[in-house]
């Protein structure tokens, strides 16, 4: 019996789970739409909504706990000083996945996770 289980394990050892969950929401935040799993974008979502509503109020305190989890850090300031100041008025729901449909060599279900609001830097393509 699974009680209160509190995330997923995604079939891989703590370490190397940290490492792709710094290492993906590193990659949303810096190109605003990554393409994964469904299983990894849901616990990815989850981590980016945290950090989104973390940087939401500018403080050193909330730079520092933000700072544990990002890699880069000109991606730390692109989300306090851009990415956070959009959401400034959204309570909730800074992500959104779009399903892909099966990735072709394992049927995997994959999905875009992709940050509601866009930076206005992007051209579009």
């Amino acid at each position: 019996m699974h009680n209160r289980v509190g995330f997923k394990r995604l079939g891989r050892k703590a370490s190397h789970r940290k490492a792709l969950h710094r290492n993906m929401v590193t990659s949303l935040f810096k190109h605003e739409r990554i393409t994964t799993t469904k299983a990894k974008a849901g616990e990815i979502k989850r981590t980016a909504e945290k950090l989104i509503t973390r940087a939401k109020v500018d403080s050193v305190h909330n730079r520092r706990m933000v700072a544990k989890v990002m890699w880069d850090k000109a991606i730390l300031n692109k989300l306090f000083v851009e990415i956070a100041p959009l959401f400034s008025e959204r309570p909730g729901g800074y992500t959104r996945t779009l399903k892909l449909g099966q990735r072709q060599g394992d049927a995997a279900e994959m999905v875009i996770l992709e940050l509601v609001e866009k930076t206005a830097d992007k051209s579009d393509k």
